[in-house]
């Protein structure tokens, strides 16, 4: 069920029956030259709907523009400032609160977002102690990240092994070619593996990274890839639904 397909008397008559929301969050930035800028967000997004189905739950627009500071080296990606992903969060949550959402779910596509996300979640707990006091909401709030579960783990151990990385993986490609089959991009001859380690800024990243991949070989990625990981994304994210509705 998506909230934004819902009018209102109907965002009522599911709040009756229950307070939970999965809240989509990803980044739109720079995934190596075969890789959509947008990935982040339509993975997270697809998976969410895929939660959604799978388990009856709402779902929320996507928060598509995350904290992504580090790639703005390449053209066409955007970041918000982790103070300002933070407000945006905080607001995406009260306002669901406000109409009776205490059960939010992140689901994550973008690691450089998780930091920030688990601020926000701080940020918010803190000011309903010190505005509302006993009176705030009981708010449970819980990030997870598409691709952080045994399943999607060991699947993508099995199609691509060290060649995973871990930007502008073949994982996360495959998902988007699965969606958008008409958006694959050629793979440049002799793409290979990138180097891997660590960076800095956004400078740094781009020496260090040129081609903006880091350890990955996006040239591994199919479709066919894609919907096995993404089902199994939904399959091990919504195991845990149920039991996150009813946390105490």
């Amino acid at each position: 069920m998506l909230l934004s397909l819902c009018t209102w008397p109907e965002v009522e008559a599911y709040l009756k029956t229950s307070t939970g929301i999965i809240v989509p969050i990803g980044s739109t930035e720079q995934h190596g030259p075969t890789g959509l800028i947008g990935t982040d967000a339509i993975c997270a997004e697809a998976i969410a709907r895929g939660i959604g189905e799978r388990t009856g739950a709402m779902v929320a627009p996507v928060i598509a523009v995350g904290m992504a500071a580090h790639h703005m080296a390449f053209a066409g990606s955007l970041t918000l400032r982790p103070s300002t992903l933070v407000a945006v969060i905080r607001d995406t949550v009260l306002s669901l609160a406000e109409h009776g959402f205490t059960r939010i779910l992140f689901v994550n596509g973008h690691g450089g977002n998780i930091a920030t996300v688990r601020a926000a979640f701080y940020e918010i707990h803190d000011e309903l102690r010190t505005t509302r006091g006993a009176a705030a909401p009981d708010l449970r709030l819980k990030v997870v990240s598409w691709w952080e579960n045994e399943a999607v783990g060991r699947l993508s151990r099995e199609l691509f092994g060290d060649r995973e990385g871990s930007h502008a993986t073949p994982s996360e490609v495959a998902v988007t070619q699965h969606l958008f089959p008409d958006a694959i991009k050629p793979v440049p001859a002799a793409l290979g593996t990138a180097p891997r380690g660590a960076f800095h800024d956004h400078r740094d990243f781009r020496r260090r990274f040129p081609d903006g991949r880091i350890g990955s070989d996006p040239s591994l990625a199919r479709p066919e890839h894609g919907k096995r990981l993404m089902d199994a994304a939904v399959a091990a994210i919504s195991e845990g639904w149920a039991e996150f509705l009813s946390e105490p």
